[in-house]
């Protein structure tokens, strides 16, 4: 997909879940234009730093170590520690390379997903990650009811021609339900604001068995973090919760990560759902959010759409909001 805008994007995007990055492993990650190492120290704690061996130049995310709280080089065991500086050299022990350093990215993990934080010049993290599960106070809720969300409930769609700002467009348009997921009612866009680098909207979905048209039989809760993930949590329902991320991998690709926690069944304490729940999960669920990538895979930009009146303000405000996220030029056709 061609956009006008860079897919060298700030913000905080997922790039796998916490169970696939054991501990004492290196795992190698392809995000953002850059070839990255992950890997899990012998303390537990998860670090992301650019592949490459400053030396002569091995991919330590492939066949690279895990030492104490370091990785180290496959090639001629160069060590490099969590802030990026080289630590050890083995045939000059005492003399490791103080000016060298790879860069490092900023990792949190939060209820079995990892995200990391990219800024096209490297700075620090401009807003903190957003707890997903306090995202919304006004649902008292406990993480701990509710099962795992990997791997049973969690999906991914690797190097897809989706740009995230399309994803977040999905947001404000409330009338492709009917066409592209089949239901039977059109839901509405009840509520929509804008509050620093979150996009929050709530979508209504009719009661169609109510005479009055402002009865809803769901309300679906959704805040976008910068333009790498949303979660949901749906009022009316079950009562589950959601994430939706994508993350760009280089230009005109990204990979797409989604997780459902889903309410244990009552006295049921097991992590694991059992397979009713995973069967109903995977019927209603999981299946429809590939449903949208069928049409962003072929669909074609439009700088100055059409609008209905009824989408246009909430529409337009989106992509004005998104702007903010863009620190770099696009690149030259």
């Amino acid at each position: 997909m061609k956009v006008p805008f860079t897919w060298k994007v700030t913000g905080w995007f997922m790039v796998g879940w916490s169970a696939e990055f054991e501990r004492g492993r290196t795992r190698p990650l392809r995000y953002f234009g850059e070839d990255l190492v992950a890997y899990r120290d012998d303390f537990g704690e998860l670090h992301v730093l650019s592949a490459h061996c400053q030396h002569l130049g091995a991919h330590m995310g492939h066949g690279g170590k895990v030492v104490g709280d370091c990785v180290e080089c496959p090639f001629h065991g160069w060590r490099w520690g969590p802030d990026g500086a080289n630590t050890y050299i083995p045939y000059q022990p005492d003399r490791p390379n103080k000016a060298l350093r790879l860069q490092v990215f900023p990792v949190r993990e939060q209820y079995g997903c990892v995200f990391v934080w990219y800024q096209p010049h490297g700075k620090e993290p401009q807003w903190e990650l957003p707890d997903l599960f306090q995202k919304f106070p006004q649902f008292d809720t406990d993480p701990d009811a509710y099962y795992r969300p990997y791997p049973e409930f969690s999906r991914r769609a690797e190097n897809e021609p989706v740009h995230p700002q399309i994803v977040a467009e999905n947001g404000p348009d409330s009338s492709h339900f009917r066409y592209v997921h089949g239901a039977s009612v059109t839901p509405v866009c009840l509520d929509w604001q804008v509050v620093g680098e979150e996009w929050r909207f709530l979508t209504g979905w009719p009661d169609a068995r109510s005479d009055d048209p402002d009865t809803m039989a769901l309300r679906i809760h959704s805040h976008f973090s910068g333009l790498g993930f949303a979660t949901s949590v749906f009022e009316g329902s079950a009562n589950h919760r959601l994430i939706f991320a994508c993350t760009p991998v280089e230009d005109e690709k990204s990979d797409m990560f989604y997780s459902v926690w889903w309410p244990r069944l009552p006295g049921d304490e097991s992590e694991v759902p059992p397979p009713s729940v995973i069967e109903k999960v995977e019927r209603q669920f999981l299946g429809t959010v590939w449903e949208d990538l069928d049409i962003w895979r072929y669909q074609r930009y439009v700088e100055n759409p059409p609008l209905a009146k009824v989408d246009a303000k909430p529409y337009m405000a989106m992509r004005k909001w998104a702007q903010q996220f863009y620190e770099v030029p696009p690149p030259q056709r």
